[in-house]
């Protein structure tokens, strides 16, 4: 049978970069291992520098960003989508007020070059 998640389970993860809002993940319904969210970001933010272990696709709802991947940046606007393949650094700069809709392994693992131990699976991915 279908899982129907409503708006009002939707979760909101503020971060020092970001908002993030979980629509549909394991924790949330009978997701099987993929999680969808949106991300939104005010002009002139950039995200940290990071990679997951994998593989996760990005579309441009509203707005400007640029995605940098293994040093090569990206513009993407309205409707482009971008693939990011894991293992790769990257990061995301938004060139206006920008809202994305991001699919990915829900149990996708975080790590920040330079620190000692992977950062685990964010909450709004889980």
């Amino acid at each position: 049978m279908p899982t129907t998640i409503r708006a009002a389970e939707s979760r909101r993860t503020e971060t020092p970069n970001a908002t993030m809002t979980t629509l549909a993940s394991p924790t949330q319904g009978q997701s099987e291992g993929i999680s969808l969210w949106r991300v939104e970001m005010d002009a002139g933010v950039t995200g940290p520098l990071h990679s997951f272990d994998s593989e996760q696709l990005w579309t441009v709802l509203d707005g400007e960003v640029v995605i940098t991947v293994a040093g090569e940046a990206t513009e993407l606007g309205p409707g482009d989508t971008i693939v990011l393949p894991a293992s790769l650094e990257r990061q995301v700069s938004a060139l206006s007020d920008a809202r994305l809709i991001v699919c990915g392994a829900a149990d996708a693992v975080a790590t920040v070059p330079g620190e000692e131990a992977p950062r685990g699976t964010p909450p709004w991915i889980a």
